[in-house]
């Protein structure tokens, strides 16, 4: 029993406190947590004060009863880190130091709690201001304290080094010391290292090299930050005593990366609007800096944490998005928040931002008149479409085409679009002689169905005496409303349609697309995602596949196995996040593979986690499934960029990401066989992978997954010449 408190009680000690180290720079990468940490003993006094009040505001936060998952991430405790880290390198280590760090450990994380809390409901981070306070409360109270005073240990830090490491340590610190560096390179690594409260440039080297590890973005964020603040003080010859390579670091450096890459998605946007806020921080430090000194205070990061913040508010004041995009979910990766977004911004934001809106018919029809349409629309009636149907002479009617039945679409079923009420009918206009027209009654026999608050649909021309539905009722999705007519502004059969923000008949129209249609170009059905058809095109809805809706139809509990020889036995548990995200969850593991299923379309959206897991190949082969079988179409899409892994070239394209994707890995699947179409037999889904680079296209995954009896059997994987091979199962 005490066995099973103490592992969850351990783990979470050694995560806050590693993610406390590496929240410094913004990231939760535990390697790099490492890195900083071991950075941080440099200075042996400034790295135990840093490591004890980190572990003393852990250990607060977890007795006060804070959201375990919240404190996890270091947010509540990277404060409490940076304070013990100025105290370790200000004061003596005297029994009044330990007991003032202690009670600073616990206000950091109140303040942090307190500024998290606030700042939140207007989205805006917390950054380093409880560290700020808590420091400042530190020194002026500890000027009452005889306890406890400052420190002039760092004058002679040789002596620690000696005193860490021996003689060795010291050759080795001061070669790297004495580098015959550019001064401007020297200074750059010196004000890395000032951001853990030293001047080293072997620890800026350190430091260096893990962010190039963690991240290539947030490197070059550094160094630009860090140029542009030198270029600035020279160009305006300014006075530079506020200006320390603490400064430097804190407050210049990561203020580029925090507003270029961290809370912003990283653009050649982002980068340039460094040119303006790195200046701003600098004018803030000298301003600050004036009023602080007065009272014997540092600044610390204050000018970094008013610019980021006065940012981050003005750009969320925004009426339209814009260019610069803040970050939707926070990965603490510039890569990632940029790989991430990309990759969702069109397969997963349309998904939620789009009602789903499906052809009124069934069928393939063509497009007559399309948006902005030569006829009829025009200016604010210019977004809607004109259904008819033709035959292979493109042809709309049989015969002599004399009379309204002469034409295939006439009397055909007419659908509805989406779930929604019938809020507005018209049903006592008379069908015209072809050739026709009836503009006193424009729209002829309407239906306006709406579908949400500001979102409706128009039917118009239908057939007198055709309606199923009756105003105020309620329509399903695909329902049968009424039929093709050719009333109204009609010379000829054919279904208006529309979206419009309100319920009149007269309203006007807007651009809204359908979420997922096939259509037809050089005799192959294209599917099309959140698109509009163009006019002279010939389109239809998807006809789903029961079998495959039923094999992918996981809901939460619902517990799917998988077993292959390299792999052994896993269990994938269908869970909902807090944020109604359906994902699996290998407990074994700790792999999460989120996914969407629209009824239309299966897909994966994030995958965290080992990859050497069958979930991780499940989450490549079956990464986008079109629930459909009636036609052979093959659907493609674009994996995130994370799964290049790291080599060399990757990192290349991580440095340029922000302007140019150059390497892209293209996944694709198509039903390769279906022995029975209306939902029995067997269904063989084959999907592949290919990476394209500079021209070039080359396989790198090719994956089978078979469904039978509604659910998957069992699905194989061909990557890097290795085979994998697994029997799937559920309970």
């Amino acid at each position: 029993m005490k066995k099973t408190i103490l592992i969850p009680f351990l783990d979470y000690i050694v995560t806050t406190v590693l993610n406390s180290y590496s929240m410094l720079f913004f990231s939760n990468r535990k390697y790099f947590a490492l890195i900083v940490l071991l950075v941080s003993f440099f200075n042996p006094y400034t790295g135990l004060g840093g490591f004890t009040a980190t572990l003393a505001s852990v250990l607060t936060a977890y007795f006060i009863g804070f959201s375990r998952e919240q404190v996890k991430s270091g947010l509540y405790t990277y404060s409490g880190l940076l304070m013990g880290l100025g105290m370790g390198t200000f004061y003596e280590l005297t029994p009044g130091f330990w007991i003032l760090l202690a009670l600073g450990a616990v206000l950091s994380v109140l303040l942090s709690a307190a500024f998290i809390a606030s700042l939140g409901k207007t989205n805006l981070p917390a950054l380093s201001l409880a560290f700020i306070l808590t420091l400042w409360v530190i020194i002026l109270s500890s000027k009452e304290f005889a306890v406890i005073g400052l420190t002039q240990r760092n004058i002679y830090w040789l002596n620690e080094m000696y005193a860490t490491g021996g003689t060795e340590l010291i050759w080795l610190v001061q070669k790297v010391e004495n580098l015959p560096l550019p001064d401007i390179v020297n200074g750059f690594f010196r004000s890395m290292s000032a951001i853990l409260f030293q001047s080293s440039i072997a620890a800026g080297i350190v430091l260096a090299i893990g962010l190039l590890i963690y991240s290539r973005i947030a490197l070059s964020l550094m160094a630009i930050g860090y140029t542009i603040a030198i270029l600035f003080i020279q160009l305006m010859d300014g006075y530079s005593g506020g200006v320390n390579y603490y400064n430097l670091g804190t407050n210049f450096m990561l203020v580029s990366v925090a507003l270029g890459g961290i809370f912003i998605i990283p653009s050649a946007r982002s980068f340039l609007w460094s040119f303006i806020t790195v200046p701003i921080a600098y004018i803030l430090v000298i301003a600050l800096w004036k009023i602080t000194s007065t009272w014997g205070l540092p600044v610390f990061s204050l000018p970094f944490c008013i610019t980021v913040m006065l940012f981050l508010f003005c750009l969320q004041l925004r009426k339209t998005g814009g260019r610069m995009v803040l970050t939707p979910i926070q990965y603490y990766s510039p890569e990632e928040n940029l790989y991430r977004y990309i990759n969702n911004r069109e397969r997963v934001l349309n998904n939620f931002y789009y009602y789903h809106l499906s052809l009124p018919f069934m069928g393939d029809w063509t497009i007559s008149q399309g948006y902005d349409g030569g006829i009829t629309h025009k200016g604010d009636w210019g977004k809607a479409l004109d259904f008819v149907i033709t035959d292979k002479e493109k042809k709309t009617y049989q015969g002599a085409g004399s009379k309204p039945e002469d034409f295939y679409c006439y009397n055909k079923p007419v659908l509805s679009p989406a779930d929604g009420i019938a809020v507005e009918i018209i049903d006592y206009v008379e069908d015209n002689a072809v050739g026709g027209n009836n503009t006193r009654q424009n729209w002829g026999n309407t239906i306006v169905i709406k579908h949400a608050e500001g979102l409706y649909t128009k039917l118009s021309h239908l057939k007198k005496g055709s309606f199923r539905v009756t105003k105020g009722a309620y329509i399903k999705k695909g329902e049968i409303i009424a039929s093709c007519g050719n009333s109204g502004r009609s010379p000829e059969p054919h279904l208006h349609f529309q979206v419009q923000s309100t319920p009149y008949f007269d309203s006007r129209t807007m651009a809204y697309p359908f979420a997922y249609y096939l259509q037809q170009e050089a005799g192959n059905s294209i599917l099309k995602t959140f698109s509009v058809p163009t006019e002279g095109s010939i389109a239809g809805n998807i006809v789903p596949n029961t079998q495959l809706q039923h094999a992918f139809n996981f809901q939460p509990g619902f517990i799917m196995k998988a077993a292959a020889p390299e792999y052994g036995n896993e269990e994938w548990e269908v869970m909902v996040s807090a944020y109604n995200e359906t994902y699996f969850y290998f407990r074994q593991h700790n792999a999460y593979a989120y996914f969407i299923n629209n009824g239309t379309m299966f897909y994966f959206t994030n995958y965290f986690g080992k990859r050497n897991t069958l979930l991780y190949q499940f989450y490549q082969a079956a990464y986008k499934v079109l629930l459909s079988s009636e036609k052979k179409i093959t659907i493609s899409d674009t994996y995130p960029q994370h799964i290049f892994g790291n080599q060399p070239l990757k990192w290349v394209q991580d440095l340029l990401a922000p302007f140019h994707i150059f390497m892209k890995m293209q996944y694709s699947s198509y039903v390769k066989q279906a022995d029975d179409m209306l939902g029995g037999g067997s269904i063989l889904l084959e999907s592949r992978a290919d990476q394209k680079l500079a021209g070039s296209r080359k396989q790198k995954m090719l994956a089978l997954v078979e469904i039978s009896d509604g659910r998957i059997h069992s699905f194989r994987v061909e990557l890097n010449d290795k085979k994998i091979e697994a029997i799937c199962g559920n309970q």
